[in-house]
């Protein structure tokens, strides 16, 4: 069997007239929109505005934490190196500071005014990192150390809690009427993070996870997050609630794509581009969307990958599996149809995000940046 969707969206099983098996090629995942292509959008330069509005005040919130926490933090965000001398790291793709300040200019405003709303949720989405890497025992981020390997797992705790504190002073130190609308949408994303962080890492010990189970942890994880990068600056800039509402349906449903994308490279994606380990999420028993849509397919593949998992989660010794016992499990995901499925999902929430946008009334011009960021989510290989 294999997954469709109903008229609503849902994933449901059906029999097909045949699945995809290794080998076969699997889906591409979007290629840039008709909008971008036609206004030749600067991606690159995008994500580079934000970052350099950000970079400064970002720093500045660090520097008020304490000693080792802001030498821990610094080293962390890629500005420094393991013996604290200056580094030109690799900070991140740094997608959500560039969608706080374009949705300012949603509000009219200029893209400065977004610029705390993007501190903060890039405080509050490395927050997540810091832990989510001591949880997972990820020993690699951004192609080195993670913090808690270097600097130790208390380090990573207290960085981290550190963090999510700064992300409310940041906006409510604005002290305005916006800043509070702000922090409370910041607020309620960060629960849902921490909701889906709690989902992810219970799945990891349960023999099977639904489909919907699944997607509804990734728009915790991820999409919440993101919904609030893509209104922040626009609340900040002064815009009412049902725009902010459905530039959150934007970032919610890019957050879906964007985890679909990740999960995909978390099993098939270069560790020289990821900076991640070969099979990263099945080394961690990661109930992805690939695992759980080829596990929900049914024929033979499926029920063998089902033995297999279920045998694997009993097992001690998943950390000393050879490279061909991984890349087994994931040609049955593969050929159970979990690859093409999950790329068929990225592209289904990159649509409903890009659909999201008819309801807000901006410029031309700002419509096709956020058009062509949610094209990038989907196109990227790390």
């Amino acid at each position: 069997m294999t997954l469709e969707r109903d008229q609503h969206g849902s994933a449901h099983s059906r029999t097909p007239s045949g699945t995809a098996t290794r080998g076969e090629t699997v889906p591409p995942v979007p290629t840039a929109t008709t909008a971008a292509r036609k206004t030749a959008v600067d991606v690159a330069a995008l994500l580079e505005r934000g970052r350099t509005l950000a970079t400064p005040v970002l720093r500045a919130a660090v520097d008020r934490l304490a000693p080792p926490m802001d030498t821990v933090a610094a080293y962390h965000f890629g500005w420094i190196d393991a013996q604290g001398n200056p580094t030109e790291g690799d900070g991140g793709k740094a997608v959500r500071p560039a969608l706080a300040v374009l949705s300012a200019e949603v509000a009219g405003a200029r893209p400065e005014v977004g610029v705390p709303g993007a501190v903060a949720v890039e405080l509050v989405h490395n927050f997540s990192l810091l832990h989510d890497d001591l949880m997972d025992g990820d020993e690699q981020r951004r192609h080195r150390d993670t913090v808690w390997k270097v600097h130790g797992p208390a380090q990573a705790i207290l960085v981290g809690d550190a963090l999510f504190a700064l992300a409310g002073e940041v906006l409510l130190e604005l002290g305005t009427a916006e800043a509070a609308r702000a922090t409370r949408r910041l607020t309620t994303a960060t629960r849902a993070l921490i909701d889906g962080q709690a989902q992810d890492i219970s799945y990891e010990h349960r023999d099977r996870v639904s489909v919907e189970e699944c997607l509804e942890m990734e728009g915790n994880k991820t999409g919440a997050l993101l919904a609030c990068a893509s209104s922040v600056g626009a609340v900040l800039g002064g815009a009412d609630d049902p725009t902010a509402d459905a530039l959150e349906r934007y970032g919610y449903h890019l957050g879906l794509a964007f985890q679909a994308i990740d999960d995909l490279l978390g099993i098939w994606g270069d560790p020289v581009s990821t900076g991640k380990q070969t099979w990263s999420d099945l080394r961690q028993r990661k109930k992805s969307l690939p695992v759980v849509a080829a596990l929900a397919a049914g024929g033979p593949a499926s029920e063998r990958l089902g033995e297999m998992l279920a045998a694997d989660a009993k097992s001690s010794d998943i950390e000393n599996f050879s490279e061909e016992e991984f890349a087994a499990r994931a040609a049955l995901i593969e050929e159970a149809g979990g690859r093409a499925w999950t790329a068929e999902e990225a592209r289904r929430q990159h649509t409903i995000a890009l659909d999201a946008l008819n309801a807000v009334d901006m410029p031309e011009q700002v419509r096709d940046r956020f058009t062509a960021l949610a094209d990038f989510v989907v196109v990227r290989k790390r």
